[in-house]
């Protein structure tokens, strides 16, 4: 089977699924950590070089307070938790906002632990605007010099992006680096995660014909 050397991770409908059952919306972010945690043992264990998780959007934060507070609290325990693993951690996003977790501000820089690691990034209170606003002032118009007015330059080209909760869009994420990118749809919510999931859309990938345009 052809791995794919990046992943990325939209892990959609946390709160579809808290309103199921019952619960406030709020509640269902806490739900995605143990699937967080899952998809990257996995990821590790097929050999994977780089995974990138969704965290929330400068749009994400006009939400209510409260859900605001709920995810934001979720993404700074994912980071954390991913920390304590052999992987070499980047949180990519507005540091400038007053949105931006001041606990993360030390991972905007990409960890070096020592040991076999995969890279993992964290999108977090990012904006397609905000990563693509330099590229006005670029002299250089190449691929290259497109990639290095980015805010994101230090995560690669994606693969596969897998999006949990069956919507069918791409919600801003990392915009240059999807370009070719095979896009996965899980009907799934994401605190439903099953390992299934994740190899099913690697059988799908592993058949998809790879030319990058060429």
């Amino acid at each position: 089977m052809r791995i794919p050397e990046h992943i990325g991770i939209i892990p959609d409908g946390n709160r579809r699924w808290a309103k199921n059952r019952g619960l406030n919306k709020e509640e269902g972010y806490a739900h995605g950590l143990k699937p967080g945690l899952k998809v990257f043992k996995l990821c590790q264990e097929i050999g994977v070089k780089e995974l990138t998780f969704y965290g929330f959007t400068v749009d994400n934060t006009k939400r209510r307070t409260v859900q605001t507070q709920a995810f934001t609290k979720a993404c700074i325990e994912a980071v954390k938790i991913l920390a304590q693993e052999k992987a070499s951690i980047l949180v990519v996003g507005n540091t400038d906002s007053p949105m931006f977790p001041e606990e993360l501000l030390p991972y905007t820089t990409r960890t070096t632990n020592q040991g076999e690691k995969i890279k993992v990034n964290f999108l977090i209170n990012y904006g397609w605007h905000w990563d693509l606003g330099n590229l006005e002032q670029t002299e250089k118009r190449s691929k290259q010099g497109v990639i290095d007015s980015l805010q994101s330059k230090d995560i690669s080209r994606i693969d596969l992006i897998i999006r949990w909760g069956n919507r069918r869009r791409l919600s801003g994420f990392l915009p240059a680096q999807s370009v070719y990118s095979d896009f996965y749809v899980v009907e799934d919510y994401w605190p439903d995660f099953k390992e299934e999931h994740f190899y099913q859309a690697l059988n799908w990938y592993d058949q998809q014909d790879i030319t990058l345009g060429g």
